[in-house]
């Protein structure tokens, strides 16, 4: 057997792929979740993902769905005519360097069909994953927190791993995303 005239290169390092765009990407447009009428409390929901060695994960899609602030959820438009509704309840954004995307959003109101706390549920999308990860953020100020059914389901030591905590301006909440360690964050198999 012959040597190879020019060095081998290795392959890419994920574990699946390649990967093909497919419908809407993420963009900055797709961070802004609230037009400026939307009656409710404006927040920042700023969300920062980390791998198993506390890493930025930097190439992650993040995708957030929440009530409006009276807990009712959006409906979908009917058609790609329809005007944009000044509530989406929807949204998609790529992280960082730094492993952040913020969303620009009202905060959203307890579930209008249920007893429980106010919530947003979070969709994570990235290499190496298999299936995509869901979980969900809830504010650390919540007073319904205690008689939420699904957070309940989570062992108390765990809790914190779902909790929004507000930062220093009083807009923003910072929500941390770890994918593995002794702090993973509580992950729902749906």
């Amino acid at each position: 057997m012959s040597e190879p005239q020019e060095p081998l290169v290795a392959s890419a390092s994920q574990t699946v792929g390649p990967f093909f765009h497919v419908g809407p990407g993420a963009s900055d447009r797709c961070g802004v979740l609230a037009g400026p009428g939307v009656p409710g409390e404006r927040i920042r929901l700023c969300i920062r993902v980390l791998d198993g060695d506390g890493a930025p994960v930097d190439d992650a899609m993040v995708e957030i769905r929440q009530a409006d602030a009276d807990g009712a959820y959006a409906l979908p438009p009917t058609s790609l005519e329809d005007p944009p509704p000044q509530f989406a309840g929807f949204g998609r954004l790529s992280t960082s360097k730094d492993g952040d995307c913020c969303f620009e959003t009202i905060r959203p109101g307890a579930p209008a069909h249920a007893d429980g706390a106010a919530h947003v549920t979070v969709c994570l999308f990235m290499r190496g994953l298999l299936r995509h990860l869901y979980t969900r953020v809830y504010f650390e100020d919540d007073l319904a927190l205690d008689r939420d059914p699904i957070l309940l389901l989570v062992p108390a030591e765990r809790r914190s791993t779902l909790l929004a905590h507000r930062a220093g301006d009083g807009a923003t909440w910072d929500f941390v995303v770890r994918l593995q360690g002794p702090d993973e964050t509580v992950f729902f198999d749906l």
